[in-house]
């Protein structure tokens, strides 16, 4: 089906993309990816929101790729959704059955009726379906769309049945593992590196509240603004909610290009140019940093290998430190060509799960993680992103994000760190406390 496009300009765009954003929530289901204004060399977009589904697929790990090979294929159009990292169990003979309090399907996409890009100072409107004028009123009414939080607050304030103790922020943050139990686990992954049985693995803990509610929204812009990350992401699907800061991209198809850029070594932000500038050098020097992403890039390389032509897989960037709000990366860039015959969806495949997210040798590192781990990962540590109608894709990796089942109001943020042979557990668990820093923060100060 054709889509109807339209392109308007915008002078205050920043007012535009939160109105934009304030506007989407009437739907039930919207996503909205936002690169935060972020130079990078491979990108299409700015922004980009799509609502309402017109068709869509929901399924568990079951034969998933090949239910979304199908669909992609007859859609034929653009399609938004997500990949947990539970799909691993299509893809090799694993199970996930730690706990799960989110409840999120094992894959979900849809093909959305609307969907609006903002390149530039441009906004391009693509619709299915359109009525008569639907572009334009929608545009006008974006425009001037604005809901004022800040007033409804004030009056529920004044409420004779609401008191100032039922306004205050009561989220409870537990830990799923504690920090003596932390310490325990990896030194029991520290036991398998000494065995060789794996090289690295990535273990992740969980931090969750139950019986608490939020403002998704509210939540999702505050995570944002302290972040400002290069592939942020608002998601909603009825009641459950993603609201991400991730960094970090998982994969993108350009053409006959395959683009892979894990992320591997944190260091936090300092205040003082000088100190900050040293921190971002000492960590691009970290012998043990550097071993971490090496040995992923190394994996990527072979992952991306099963599909890609003969000779075209290589490093264009190795450990180039990249420096976001709040934190220092070290991020590589891998690259390989694909035969035009070669289907998108088998490119993903044959390198999911991404491998800054499970360890080396993977399956082994997927094994013992899902051991030591008390928490079924579902969307955390997945990947959210897109494919366009001529079937190129971008897919992020989910971390640093928080995730919402309104439902069963149970709110969840996941954090982890690549164990390798010098890792020491107290400074493992230092590093996921900074990565914790901005959802725990944007949680206990939310209203």
């Amino acid at each position: 089906m054709q889509r109807t496009i339209r392109t308007f300009s915008a002078d205050k765009l920043a007012k535009f993309k939160t109105n934009l954003l304030s506007w989407s929530q009437q739907f039930e289901t919207a996503i909205w990816l936002d690169s935060n204004n972020y130079k990078q060399q491979y990108s299409s977009f700015d922004c980009i929101l799509a609502v309402e589904e017109f068709t869509a697929i929901k399924t568990d790990y079951q034969n998933a790729f090949e239910k979304l090979k199908e669909y992609q294929t007859l859609t034929k159009d653009y399609i938004f959704g997500y990949i947990s990292y539970d799909v691993k169990n299509d893809v090799e003979q694993l199970s996930s059955n730690n706990f799960d309090g989110l409840d999120f399907a094992d894959l979900y996409f849809f093909q959305p009726q609307k969907l609006i890009f903002i390149k530039g100072n441009s906004i391009e409107f693509h619709y299915l379906k359109m009525v008569d004028d639907e572009i334009k009123n929608d545009f006008e009414t974006i425009k001037k769309y604005h809901k004022n939080v800040d007033s409804i607050k004030a009056i529920v304030s004044q409420s004779p049945n609401t008191t100032s103790e039922n306004m205050k922020n009561d989220i409870k943050i537990k830990l799923r593992i504690h920090k003596d139990e932390y310490y325990q686990k990896v030194n029991k992954i520290l036991n398998h590196i000494k065995k060789g049985n794996i090289y690295e693995a990535n273990f992740c803990q969980e931090f969750y509240a139950e019986n608490s509610t939020i403002n998704p929204l509210e939540v999702y812009n505050d995570l944002n603004k302290i972040s400002e990350a290069p592939f942020a992401v608002f998601f909603k699907m009825e009641h459950q909610y993603l609201l991400s800061a991730t960094p970090e991209r998982y994969l993108r198809k350009e053409g006959r290009k395959i683009i892979s850029q894990p992320i591997k070594g944190t260091a936090k932000r300092l205040i003082s140019a000088f100190d900050d500038a040293q921190i971002a050098l000492d960590l691009h020097r970290d012998e043990k940093e550097r071993s971490e992403n090496v040995m992923i890039v190394d994996l990527v390389r072979n992952d991306l290998s099963k599909s890609a032509k003969k000779g075209t897989v290589k490093v264009e960037e190795l450990c180039k430190v990249y420096s976001f709000k709040q934190v220092h990366q070290l991020i590589s860039t891998v690259v390989s060509e694909i035969e035009e015959k070669t289907h998108p969806i088998d490119v993903i495949k044959d390198t999911f799960p991404m491998g800054s997210m499970t360890g080396a040798p993977k399956i082994s590192a997927m094994k013992i993680i899902e051991d030591l781990e008390e928490t079924k990962r579902g969307l955390y540590s997945g990947t959210v992103g897109y494919f366009t109608p001529n079937g190129n894709f971008d897919f992020n990796v989910v971390i640093r994000s928080i995730l919402y089942n309104e439902e069963q109001k149970y709110i969840s943020y996941s954090v982890g760190g690549a164990i390798t042979a010098k890792s020491i557990p107290e400074k493992e668990y230092e590093e996921c406390l900074l990565k914790a820093k901005a959802m725990k923060y944007v949680l206990l100060n939310s209203k």
